[in-house]
Order: structure tokens, then C-alpha cells, then sequence
């Protein structure tokens, strides 16, 4: 049970609202880039610079919310900006102007969910192992948009993706109000950050994080696009997004124990073997859906799994003022560095060589992953 005090509602709203914006983003910009009449490379640069802009923006958010110890009041600062920022979407849509659009909402936007992160585990305290019990909210909000999104596209353009995209962030904006704050508990080692970073299994923890997420790449991207080729049609898709974010809310609700009796070593290896296989049924067996069905069941590892153990581990590696900045690398290196490269090698490579050779290049990443976890984490964490 969670102790008194921990503002459950509060913190939960703001992941579902939070990840309603990405059940529009993630599976539908894309879709919204092409009714542009984009190109695949093109459509991958643009999706690119959300990922991108994660190298930078959480770090420099993160660092100011350590020093002055004011996590909700950036996270409120940076919603309203990249409210004010997606407006400009709506001026225009030549592609100069989207990509400085896409830059500049996505530095605030970005922002966000680390110093959310830290402020939710700071409120929690010693029972960080029911994180996943408030994040499993923000699964929900992604679920509920991706079904009414998809289901809408059946009678509406792709047009009114941006409008959607611009409703959830006036929805974020109005949860931020309603969290208090809850400062990082000051230690006394004021050491700099890299002093941690350079420790083998941090080193080793961030490169799985980098490669896992850029085997996501071209999930990210181009799997709507592609599943509308495979004749799928837009409420198929949006059912198909949705399986697998149950399948996460699923194994959300069971990570306050299955963390600590297997530890975050056998958690990631399992993880990511069955993240191999997934790539692989979606590159090889599209036109089945049962198998479909079966890879969007994995996702319940390939992200519910790999993402509480991922912030179980950031909470352990980086501690006290090191917090905020500890989540911001954690978004920096996979969310932002391994999403980004996944997304420009997907653009490179789908029209040239197929969807095949691209999930075969992303099973090639998970299993790189897995031999590094194999070598150099053991931790009881």
C-alpha cells in the first residue's frame, strides 16, 4: 500500500494527460507527415528531432531543477511554452518551418517528464517500488487517445492530428497546477555527476538504454505507416497501439513485485530476448495478425519492464542532487540519443532495402543490448 501523503490523483492525471500527447505523437505524426506529402527520409528527420532535442533539453532542465530545487515549477514553466510553442504549427506547414517548430516545442516539451519522474520517486520515498503503480496512468491516457485517434481517422483527415496534439497539452498544462512540489533530500556528497557516470555499470546501463531505444526507432516511425500499407485500416491500427500499451499497463501493475524478487539483471535479460523476437514477428509475419497481436503483447516488456527497471536503477546510480540530472541522462541517452538514431536509420533505410532488413537491424540492437547487461550488470537492484 502507498503511505499517506503521496498525492496519488495528482501525480497519476499528470501521466495520463502526458502520455495522451505521445498516443497522438507516436503513432500518428507520422501518418500526419505523409497527408503532407513527405517523403519516408523526410518523415524520419522530422520524428528524429523529437527524439533529438532529448540529447539536450532534460539535461539542461535537470540541472537547473537540482540547483535551485524547484522541479514543479519548471515542469510548469516548460509545459505552458510548449503550449505557446505547438501553436505555431497551425502558421505553417513547409517543412523549414516545421522543423524549427518541431525543435522548439520539443526542448520544452521534453523537459518535462524526467524533473515528473524524479518529483514522483521524491514523493514516494523509501517505496519507489510502487512507481509503476502511478505510472501506469499515463499507459491509460496513451491507450484511451490511440483508440478514439485511430477510430476518428476512419471518418476525418489527418489534419486534425495537430488539433489533438494541442488539446492534451492545455490538459498537461492544468494538471502541473494541481502537483505539489517535493524537494530531492540534499546529500553530502557534492561530487560532480561524472563521477558517477564513469562507473562501468552506469556506463553499461546507459548504452543498453541507447540501443534498446534505438531498435524502437522503427517502431516509432514508420509501424502505422506500415501497417496502412499492409491494408490495416486506421482503427486496426490504433487497436494494435493500444494491445500493446495494455500489455504494459499489465506488467505495471506487477513490477512492485516482480522487481524485487528478481532483480533488474534477470528482468533485463528476459526483457530484452523477448524484444528480439518482437522485431522480429512484426519485420517477418505483418500480414498475420494473431501475430501481431502476439508482438504488441511483448510490449509489456520491450517498455513496461525495461522502463521500471530503467528508472529503478537511475534512482539507485543517481542520488540526492544528482537526481534530477540522473533522470535527464536516463531520457537523454534512450528516449532521446536512441530514438533519434533509430528514427534516421529507419528513414534511410525503408524505402532502399524494406521493412525486413530495418526490424532485423533493430533484433540486432536488443541483442547487442543483451550482451552487454550479460557482461557488466549484476546488480540486486
Amino acid at each position: 500500500m502507498l503511505k499517506s501523503g503521496v498525492p496519488y490523483w495528482r501525480l497519476s492525471g499528470f501521466y495520463f494527460f502526458y502520455f495522451a500527447s505521445l498516443g497522438v505523437l507516436v503513432p500518428y505524426w507520422s501518418l500526419y507527415l505523409k497527408s503532407l506529402g513527405y517523403n519516408s527520409f523526410t518523415i524520419g528527420g522530422l520524428v528524429a528531432i523529437l527524439a533529438a532535442t532529448k540529447l539536450v533539453a532534460p539535461y539542461i532542465w535537470g540541472w537547473l531543477a537540482d540547483h535551485t530545487r524547484r522541479s514543479m515549477l519548471i515542469i510548469r514553466v516548460t509545459s505552458v511554452l510548449a503550449l505557446l510553442s505547438f501553436l505555431l504549427v497551425f502558421v505553417n506547414q513547409q517543412l523549414w518551418w516545421l522543423t524549427f517548430v518541431m525543435l522548439l516545442f520539443s526542448f520544452f516539451w521534453n523537459a518535462t517528464l524526467p524533473q515528473f519522474e524524479a518529483i514522483t520517486l521524491n514523493h514516494l520515498g523509501d517505496d519507489t517500488h510502487h512507481y509503476s503503480m502511478i505510472r501506469l496512468w499515463g499507459s491509460l491516457g496513451f491507450i484511451v487517445i490511440a483508440v478514439l485517434v485511430g477510430g476518428l481517422l476512419e471518418s476525418v483527415e489527418a489534419d486534425i492530428i495537430p488539433l489533438i496534439v494541442l488539446i492534451t497539452f492545455v490538459l498537461i498544462v492544468l494538471s502541473s497546477f494541481t502537483v505539489p512540489e517535493k524537494l530531492n533530500i540534499p546529500h553530502a556528497d557534492h561530487s560532480p555527476i561524472w563521477h558517477v557516470i564513469k562507473q562501468p555499470k552506469v556506463l553499461a546501463f546507459l548504452a543498453v538504454c541507447f540501443l534498446m531505444l534505438c531498435s524502437h526507432g522503427p517502431y516509432y516511425t514508420f509501424y502505422t505507416i506500415y501497417l496502412q500499407e499492409q491494408g490495416y485500416s486506421s482503427r486496426m491500427i490504433g487497436v494494435l497501439w493500444a494491445v500493446g500499451v495494455l500489455a504494459e499497463v499489465v506488467i505495471f501493475l506487477l513490477m512492485h513485485r516482480l522487481l524485487p524478487i528478481f532483480g533488474a539483471r534477470k528482468l533485463l535479460i528476459t526483457t530484452l530476448l523477448l524484444t528480439t523476437l518482437r522485431w522480429l514477428i512484426i519485420g517477418f509475419f505483418v500480414t498475420d495478425l494473431s501475430m501481431l497481436f502476439l508482438a504488441q503483447l511483448i510490449h509489456a516488456f520491450s517498455f513496461g519492464v525495461f522502463h521500471a527497471v530503467g528508472i529503478s536503477l537511475v534512482h539507485e546510480y543517481f542520488t540526492g542532487s544528482h537526481q534530477g540530472r540522473g533522470q535527464a541522462l536516463y531520457s537523454s541517452v534512450s528516449f532521446g540519443a536512441g530514438v533519434a538514431v533509430g528514427s534516421l536509420v529507419s528513414g534511410l533505410v525503408w524505402d532502399q532495402w524494406g521493412a525486413d532488413v530495418l526490424f532485423m537491424f533493430a533484433a540486432c540492437c536488443t541483442m547487442l543490448a543483451l550482451g552487454i547487461v550479460w557482461k557488466f550488470i549484476d546488480t540486486p537492484a
